[in-house]
């Protein structure tokens, strides 16, 4: 249940919907199997599969989605040997040339009738709404898949005045800011590996794992201009993550405190292990975002909003 990864986004106004009216959104389009000719299906699933009903998780005030996405793996090599293939076949029989628009028309012929027999596989994406804080947190690394899932809530609800979370201060000079002085703002520890980028165009990257920071090889990157992209932090002794310099929050831990008080508050039920998991993680994640955005120099917003 526990996020991994967090892009997170801010609603520019007050939601424009309720927790009754997401509901019934979500439930109005439910995921489905890809059929014969589809290659990709998108629709919202339960957040704890077979353990939930409800295609919105609630607790203290969160709500938890997910959504689910089946898509058709047709290879592109399978695709261009065929395509070449029929090309040959057809200049060969008539002795012409086969010039783009009928490749083209030819190739989506092609994959037309590769569909049916093409395997499947599926991802689900869960998002953590906090609609009185107003803000979403989606557990993905990759924008793709959050604007996936953004699209569809915003196509379902008819309304999502979101954008990504912005900073004052861009966080590959924070990052390098704590790095060259050994120290991070208060309640942020510095890990021990980082990834180094040289400015210029072309410029080169550095990936430091289990270093010490503060040594003089580090340093001496930092002293030609390198700055830090992405940096290993620890929070509160509650939460271990690497942040870069997009704002994106990777391979997000949190710490046994935390698992701990979750196992604590559930019983043999898995299901309410679940839910008690999906409260402290929401919980955490409503002191971790105001203290990462106030350690980057407070929270910016555009004007007019």
């Amino acid at each position: 249940m526990w996020f991994r990864n967090l892009l997170l986004y801010r609603f520019s106004q007050t939601i424009p919907f309720s927790e009754a009216e997401l509901i019934t959104a979500l439930d109005e389009r439910p995921s489905r199997p890809c059929g014969s000719q589809d290659t990709h299906t998108l629709g919202w699933t339960t957040p704890f599969g077979k353990h939930s009903e409800n295609r919105v998780q609630v607790a203290q005030g969160y709500w938890l989605i997910a959504l689910r996405k089946e898509e058709r793996i047709l290879p592109g090599s399978v695709v261009r040997d065929g395509l070449a293939e029929k090309v040959d076949e057809i200049e060969a029989r008539d002795g012409r040339k086969v010039y783009k628009k009928e490749r083209d028309t030819l190739k989506d012929e092609l994959v037309m009738s590769l569909l049916p027999r093409a395997f499947t596989r599926t991802q689900t994406t869960l998002a953590c709404i906090a609609p009185q804080e107003g803000w979403i947190a989606i557990d993905s690394a990759s924008s793709k898949r959050a604007e996936d899932l953004l699209s569809l809530l915003r196509e379902c609800t008819g309304s999502l005045p979101v954008r990504p979370l912005n900073v004052k201060i861009a966080p590959a000079a924070c990052m390098t800011d704590w790095v060259k002085t050994g120290q991070a703002p208060e309640g942020l520890i510095i890990g021990d590996e980082c990834e180094l980028r040289d400015t210029s165009e072309d410029g080169g990257v550095i990936r430091c794992k289990r270093q010490d920071l503060a040594s003089d090889e580090i340093q001496q990157h930092l002293t030609v201009g390198k700055q830090v992209s992405q940096l290993s932090l620890q929070w509160q002794e509650k939460l271990a993550f690497s942040l870069d310099d997009k704002l994106t929050v990777k391979r997000l831990k949190f710490e046994d405190l935390l698992r701990d008080e979750a196992d604590d508050q559930a019983s043999d039920d898995m299901a309410a292990e679940l839910d008690a998991s999906f409260n402290i993680m929401a919980k955490t994640l409503s002191e971790l975002i105001p203290s990462l955005t106030a350690a980057l120099g407070g929270e910016e917003t555009p004007q007019g909003i």
